[in-house]
């Protein structure tokens, strides 16, 4: 098995290849422009990476990885549009840069293109990859509702929370994965392995995406720093703020939620300075290690070589030290 520079690099490759030079050019142009705009290619890496592992070619498993990429960034295109957010990887979000309309549009012909580039695969296999991925897809769809649910309520729960970030970010994570080992026919013991294995890394991945929106650097976050305290989320900080701060604590973080009458970049740092003197900081990067370990627990049952579950956990332990 090769490195994760080289999955990314074939990956990019394909991709780049990847031209919709179709009309209208103001449909297509947007989804060039999104997918032009870099990020870590997580999940289509681990779709290369997995189908390797047991035992296809990585050119086989492309398909199904571009597929993943451009539905990927289908959601984030109508996430950005729901949360008015003003910059995507440090550019301008594509509402921003064309129009709203545009911006819904082009949003649902990479859904579309997303299916179409799973034409590429026969018989089970292809019945076993639509499968799963209209699954997911609607697993997606259900978690941005909830997300969306939250930002008006205020008793939500760890519980809750950890379930919205399941079917908004972490399903896809797992399954990018199961789709490797679909095309490379792995067992379906080994498929749902690999699959909780992306689940709970993506669960962690996820809880360090919203520390890192609080407290992340600018330069190298790439989105606006703050900006689900500003959107009123109730992430795995706010809830643990909520859970563990004073009443007072409470009280304030509500009324700063919930207030309309306060300068926002007032709002972010005094709410930022709550989650730490709550321990709500401390608990998020807890939680961030635990979720990692749970997934690494999931890799000792796999029928791969143990070369391929160090790579794995490797993997996992560098995802987790990012800064962007």
């Amino acid at each position: 098995m090769q490195n994760v520079t080289y999955y990314q690099s074939i990956f990019n490759n394909f991709l780049s290849n990847y031209q919709l030079d179709e009309e209208p050019q103001t449909l297509y142009q947007p989804i060039q422009y999104i997918l032009s705009l870099g990020g870590k290619r997580l999940r289509p890496t681990l779709t290369l990476m997995t189908a390797e592992m047991f035992g296809a070619k990585a050119e086989n498993a492309l398909n199904a990885a571009l597929c993943v990429e451009v539905f990927h960034n289908f959601s984030l295109i109508h996430d950005d549009i729901m949360d008015d957010a003003p910059l995507r990887r440090g550019k301008p979000t594509v509402h921003e840069k064309w129009n709203l309309n545009t911006g819904i549009l082009s949003g649902d012909a990479m859904l579309i293109l997303s299916y179409q580039l799973l034409e590429y695969y026969n018989g089970t296999t292809f019945k076993e990859l639509n499968s799963l991925f209209t699954k997911t897809a609607l697993e997606v769809c259900e978690g941005q509702q909830y997300d969306i649910d939250f930002e008006t309520r205020n008793d939500v729960i760890i519980d809750e929370y950890i379930r919205m970030i399941t079917y908004k970010t972490s399903v896809l994570v797992a399954a990018a994965m199961k789709m490797g080992a679909i095309i490379a026919q792995a067992s379906s013991q080994d498929q749902h392995l690999i699959y909780e294995f992306g689940k709970n890394l993506g669960i962690a991945f996820q809880i360090q995406d919203d520390y890192l929106d609080a407290f992340g650097d600018p330069e190298t976050f790439g989105k606006q720093v703050g900006g689900d305290i500003i959107e009123n989320k109730k992430t795995y900080l706010y809830l643990k703020t909520i859970e563990h701060g004073s009443q007072q604590v409470k009280d304030e973080l509500f009324q700063l939620f919930n207030g309309s009458e306060i300068d926002l970049q007032e709002k972010v740092e005094r709410v930022k300075q709550l989650f730490e003197t709550s321990g709500a900081v401390k608990e998020t990067k807890t939680a961030i290690s635990n979720y990692t370990a749970k997934a690494f627990e999931y890799l000792e049952d796999l029928s791969l070589d143990d070369v391929y579950k160090f790579a794995l956990k490797q993997f996992g332990e560098q995802l987790m030290q990012r800064k962007v």
